[in-house]
This record gives C-alpha cells, sequence and structure tokens, in this order.
C-alpha cells in the first residue's frame, strides 16, 4: 500500500531478533516504507533470550540502517499477561498467554505509542495478512489466514479490532517459513539460520511446570472417576491440561472393579487422561479415552473483529493455535458452539478462534474463551 504523497509512510516495525521480522524490515524497505525498527522490552530473566534477541535486532538495524529503539514495556507485561497466566491457571483453567500478550502489548501498548508519534502504520512478524475490499463504498478490513498453514498466527490475533488491522502491515503473511528464510539469505541478514522462539510469548521456551510451581507451589488433592469416586491424587490442579494422561498418582486398588462377579486385572485397564479440573474441590477429574471428546461448549468474554454477529450458522472452529479447523455453528443467544465431530482437549479457560471465507479468502471474524464443557 504505497502513497501518492511525497514523503513515503512511516511504519513502526516490531522487532524481535528474529528471522521472520527481519524479513519484514527489508520487505519494507524495499517497498518504499520509511522504517523504524522497534525491540519491545517484556522480559528479563535468568536464562531468558531478552539479551540475544535485542542485541540481533540492533545488529540487523544497523545492517538496513533504519532507526531503532527499545520500548521498556516489563511491568506491563507483568501486570497484563504473566499475572493474568498465573490467576487463570491457579483458577483451574488453561489460558493463552500468547493471546493476550498480543492484546495488551503489541496491539495495545506499542500500537498506541505507533499512533501517538504519527506512524501510519505498525508492522509485526506475524503470519498473517490484511484482506482489503470495498463494500458498499466502504473500505474494509479482515484479518485473513497466512498462507503458510502451519504458521498461521491468526487464532493469537482474534482480539484485535479492524481499526488495528487497517494500520497494521503483515510483511512476511505472503509467504511460507522455508520462503522467508531464503529471503533472509539472499539479503545477507544473519539471523537467516537462527531457531524460532518457541514457549510463551516474549518469555521464551520455559519449563511451564516449574514456572508455576515457583509462584503456584504445590496443592494436593483428589483425582476422581467421573462418577465421583476417588482413585488417586493430584499435586496442584495448576500442572495438569485437559487430555494429559500422566503426571497424577492412581491407586492400584481402586482401579479393581468387580464385573459379573469377576474381578479386573488391573494390568489391563485402559489409560486415564485429564477431562475437568474443578477447582472448587480441588479434584482432578479423569476418564478413558472415549470421555474426552467434546462436540459441544459455551464461551464468553467473546470478541468479533469486524462487529458483533447474531450467529453463525456455517463456520470453522479452532480450539489451539494450528489446530485442525473444525466445521461448526455459534449460537449468539446461548453462546453455545457446535462442532460437527467430537475433538479431545477442550478446556475450560482456552481460546475458541471462528473463521470463514470471505470472497474466496479464510478470515478470522473474532473469537471467545471456552466457558464451560457442559
Amino acid at each position: 500500500m504505497l502513497s501518492t504523497r511525497k514523503s513515503p509512510l512511516k511504519v513502526a516495525l516490531g522487532m524481535s531478533g528474529g528471522v521472520d521480522s527481519s524479513v519484514c524490515a527489508h520487505l519494507l524497505i524495499e517497498q518504499g516504507y520509511d522504517v523504524t525498527g522497534v525491540y519491545l522490552e517484556c522480559w528479563r530473566a535468568p536464562g531468558c533470550r531478552s539479551e540475544e534477541d535485542r542485541k540481533d535486532a540492533l545488529r540487523v538495524a544497523l545492517e538496513l540502517r533504519i532507526p531503532f529503539q527499545v520500548l521498556d514495556f516489563k511491568q506491563a507485561y507483568k501486570d497484563k499477561v504473566v499475572e493474568y497466566f498465573f490467576k487463570e491457571y491457579e483458577a483451574g483453567l488453561t489460558p493463552n498467554p500468547d493471546v493476550m500478550c498480543n492484546k495488551e502489548i503489541k496491539f495495545g501498548l506499542f500500537y498506541e505509542w505507533a499512533m501517538a508519534y504519527d506512524f501510519d502504520f505498525v508492522a509485526t512478524g506475524h503470519y498473517a495478512q490484511v484482506l482489503r475490499i470495498n463494500e458498499a463504498g466502504k473500505d474494509r478490513h479482515y484479518l485473513q489466514a497466512a498462507v503458510d498453514d502451519h504458521k498461521d498466527q491468526t487464532y493469537f490475533l482474534y482480539r484485535v479490532t479492524e481499526d488495528h488491522i487497517a494500520h497494521t502491515l503483515f510483511p512476511i503473511g505472503h509467504l511460507t517459513k522455508p520462503q522467508v528464510r531464503i529471503e533472509a539469505e539472499k539479503c545477507g541478514l544473519h539471523v537467516a539460520t537462527k531457531k524460532d522462539s518457541v514457549g510463551i510469548c516474549f518469555i521464551g521456551d520455559i519449563n511451564v511446570h516449574n514456572f508455576l510451581k515457583e509462584r503456584l507451589g504445590e496443592k494436593s488433592g483428589d483425582v476422581v472417576d467421573t462418577k465421583g469416586n476417588v482413585i488417586g491424587s493430584h499435586k496442584g490442579l495448576w500442572f495438569y491440561t485437559i487430555g494429559q494422561r500422566h503426571g497424577f498418582t492412581l491407586e492400584a486398588s481402586a482401579l479393581i472393579k468387580e464385573s459379573d462377579g469377576k474381578i479386573v486385572n488391573k494390568h489391563i485397564i485402559p489409560p486415564f487422561y485429564v477431562i475437568k479440573k474443578r477447582a472448587d474441590k480441588n479434584q482432578l477429574m479423569v476418564g478413558f479415552g472415549a470421555e474426552t471428546y467434546q462436540d459441544n461448549f459455551t464461551v464468553r468474554d467473546l470478541h468479533f473483529i469486524n462487529g458483533e454477529v447474531s450467529s453463525l450458522e456455517n463456520c470453522l472452529v479452532r480450539i489451539r493455535h494450528t489446530g485442525k479447523l473444525i466445521e461448526g455453528s455459534f449460537n449468539a443467544k446461548t453462546n453455545r458452539v457446535l462442532l460437527k465431530e467430537a475433538i479431545q482437549g477442550i478446556a475450560e479457560g482456552q481460546s475458541v478462534v471462528f473463521y470463514q471465507e470471505k470472497n474466496e479468502y479464510l478470515c478470522c471474524l473474532g473469537g471467545g474463551v471456552v466457558s464451560s464443557l457442559e
């Protein structure tokens, strides 16, 4: 989107020090934008890569000869993202900190800073696209899925607004990850082969169990079956996720059941999976494989990018990042989602995101948070 005005459009590019945002800088410069690289400092702790990433971001900015600055969002990140993470887990829920990070930091504080300093756009290295179409004489902006299905990050972006999208560039959304690395090598970026960051946004690849234990400690409780029978113990609800089949202790004596007067051999009992966390009773409910499947649930905290919807009779539903897109529907009166096929691993507190085709392009409509599986 190049302007006809003499001065180039100003872009504040979030630079993480990785290959994706570095290639974004290169592509934006090629397209004639006036680019400023911005490193968002959100987390500093022993073992994290923040210092290395900051140096890599600065080096790329120097190589490309663009202005560079650092924004200190550490306290805001702790207050708005990390505390949310702990609070949700403590309540027996399964939060998504990356969704909250995009809402509060990247498209919250960073976006607001860029607009306050008269930038025309913000840009990020997210694998996403912006679909701009004219509807009834009005330009509309939709969050379009990336070309690379495996890397698509629209799931994490479902809480942005149309105004955000209208002032955002996703320079690599039309590329696959291998193409991004090839582009980085072609223009000589030193991060061309740098490993992708994984784990929690800005924190990285941490041991989540230890991270939770340091803050929340342990709180032992009962493991129960679907009938409420106590069959074992757990060390704290926050250590377990829906669908998990290990980490809790089962009592062998409780698993030996009578059937037609005969004792069932405990060694042939199928594995148990976590199917629910009862925070009010500090109980971890487990069941067999078939009991872990769910085809309907209710949602809360709904947000739709392009305005509220009355219902979605035919849509695609995604329960987790890169998770399968499943045909389903959403009833706005009951806030209930119905799936055409049952799946495993749906957890209360988890983000559920809706998609539909718009002019033959797959677009993210928005989403909410799983409130109940009943």
